[in-house]
């Protein structure tokens, strides 16, 4: 029981330590961060506008194949 209680605290341990280590950032790297942010946003929305557009001319031409096969079924 006492080596399980053991291991727990030394785990918890390990897993604080890195946080209370860390730095706190200035505003200018704040700053930097957030310009950052903004545009990897910009860049999802994009490619996810992208996705759509991309989707929707899959379907079309998807429905323009199978048009196409039935009109080609008929001919024989």
């Amino acid at each position: 029981m006492k080596r399980i209680i053991l291991a727990l605290s030394l785990s918890a341990t390990l897993l604080v330590l890195p946080f209370s280590i860390a730095q706190t950032p200035n505003s200018a790297e704040q700053v930097k961060m957030l310009a950052l942010i903004k545009e990897v946003q910009t860049q999802q929305a994009q490619i996810a506008d992208n996705q759509a557009k991309i989707e929707i001319r899959l379907a079309d031409l998807a429905e323009a194949i199978h048009v196409a096969r039935i009109y080609s079924a008929r001919a024989r």
